[in-house]
């Protein structure tokens, strides 16, 4: 007997249905279509199959709607699924071959440029010994292979003086005698330096220094021979460290801006006492917190001694180097990374002998700095004190006077301040001025007061390109003379290296 499922089965594996994966026709089914398959190779055609044959078939025709629900059907959601990720992925591919196809016709279009043909061997060598050569003139290279560098500035200035200018190029006091007026241009203010840098010292310390020239010094006509101007060796460890060289004061660190007055520290004889000599300092670190400290320096120092404002005796024997001792303390505020207060304190002794006498030289001296704003800048420094020609006061040497057995320290208070506006980036202005007095009370052509005032502008032409014209009146009072008045004009053109 042949089941109707069995018939159904079988007529899965002919060329007309397709067979579900994983099935195969059961026996019975087999065989009945071997029996039909057998029927019409005996000569019966499909109009004349045997009634019961044709019966099955239409059975089966009519029952596989309803048999082919009970198969396992696919996974419609899955296949949905599959072909919108066709869908995308075919998009995307469209869209990159006309992105392709763009790029193609753009390349087409621009002319092609020929490939430069390949560096030859001797080519390569030209190149390598042209790199070597560069390299051997920018290296300054020392005997004992540690870092050396060479700095400083090429400084042209062209300047025009009134005629109280008593022949110099910028003259630290109006003279008491009026001249002509005075124009002239020079470079003798360039300096020339060396910065260099050695091995670990003992106790882990660190060795630095550096060593600065000028041309600033000489005698007619070779007015540019070069002159030291300080030099230093120092070595450094975590919170101290010990400076021996040649340098400004101890008790005055602090310095004007200025591109017209550099063969001397700006506004020397106004208040600014700064005449290198040689120390040995001693230098301390004291933090205070993370936005507080102190700094304590102290040292020996060498005073270049100078002759009486006035004597006896024309054949006085005066020590032309006498030891001295400077100290300074600094306390130090930070507002934040760019806003500073520091506010020091220091001191100088020292003794002139002149003539088998003993002429005291000491002072009290006060500055600071202060930015309480990003862009504007406060400094400055004040001193009080006898016998202070020693330290730096230009043309004016008023120190001590000898009378026969007998000297007298001429007392001096000075001091000076500026103002720094940091306008743009490449544009700085400083508005500056300074005063020192005496207290003397005769004497021809004796100083009481010295001023000056002014200002200048930095402006950065390139990077290391600096121009700063510059514009002081000096006013200086003669006893018994009346005032008298300098101005001074200066262009300067400053290259840095």
């Amino acid at each position: 007997m042949v089941r109707l499922s069995d018939v159904a089965q079988g007529l899965w594996g002919s060329q007309s249905w397709l067979q579900p994966p994983m099935r195969r026709p059961s026996n019975r089914a087999q065989k009945c279509l071997l029996k039909v398959r057998g029927r019409l190779k005996a000569g019966c055609s499909h109009d004349w199959l045997p009634h019961r044959s044709d019966a099955c078939i239409l059975l089966a025709l009519l029952l596989v709607p309803a048999i082919l629900p009970a198969q396992t059907p696919p996974d419609n959601a899955a296949i949905l699924e599959r072909l919108d990720r066709l869908e995308r992925e075919n998009r995307a591919m469209a869209e990159e071959i006309q992105a392709l196809r763009a790029e193609l016709t753009a390349a087409h279009a621009a002319p092609s440029a020929p490939a430069p043909p390949p560096a030859t061997l001797e080519e390569k060598v030209d190149i390598q010994g042209q790199r070597i050569e560069e390299q051997a003139q920018t290296k300054v290279e020392s005997s004992q292979k540690f870092p050396i560098a060479l700095t400083g500035m090429v400084l042209v200035n062209a300047f025009v003086n009134s005629r109280q200018n008593d022949g110099a190029d910028y003259p630290t006091a109006a003279s008491l005698t009026a001249g002509t007026d005075r124009a002239g241009a020079s470079v003798r203010q360039s300096i020339i330096g060396l910065e260099y840098r050695g091995p670990q010292t003992f106790l882990g310390g660190s060795v630095h220094g550096a060593l600065y020239m000028d041309f600033y010094q000489g005698a007619a006509p070779l007015t540019q021979w070069l002159r030291l101007r300080t030099a230093i060796v120092q070595m450094d460890w975590k919170t101290r460290n010990i400076k021996l060289g040649v340098d400004k004061p101890i008790f005055n660190p602090r310095n004007p801006d200025s591109l017209a007055q550099v063969g001397v520290s700006p506004l020397t004889g106004v208040g600014n006492l700064w005449l290198w000599m040689p120390q040995l300092r001693l230098e301390q670190d004291f933090a205070l917190g993370a936005s507080n400290g102190v700094n304590a320096q102290i040292g020996a120092v060498e005073t270049h001694e100078t002759n009486p404002y006035a004597a006896t005796s024309t054949t006085l024997k005066i020590e032309g180097v006498r030891p001295g001792l400077e100290g300074r303390v600094m306390a130090w505020h930070k507002l934040d990374e760019n806003r500073r207060l520091e506010l020091a304190a220091g001191f100088h002794a020292s003794t002139t002998h002149a003539g088998g006498l003993s002429i005291p030289s000491n002072l009290v001296s006060l500055d600071w700095f202060f930015n309480p704003w990003q862009r504007v800048e406060f400094s400055g420094a004040f001193f009080s004190g006898q016998n202070v020609s020693n330290l730096g006061t230009g043309i004016i040497n008023q120190g001590y006077y000898v009378y026969y057995n007998e000297a007298e320290a001429i007392d001096s208070t000075g001091g000076w301040g500026q103002i720094t506006i940091h306008a743009l980036p490449r544009l700085d202005f400083h508005l500056f001025t300074g005063q020192q007095d005496y207290q003397v009370n005769e004497g021809q052509a004796t100083v009481t007061r010295n001023l000056l005032f002014g200002g200048n502008l930095y402006f950065r032409l390139a990077p290391n390109v600096l121009f700063g014209p510059e514009v002081t009146q000096t006013r200086t009072l003669y006893l018994g003379q009346g005032l008298r008045i300098n101005n001074h004009y200066d262009m300067a053109l400053a290259y840095l290296f």
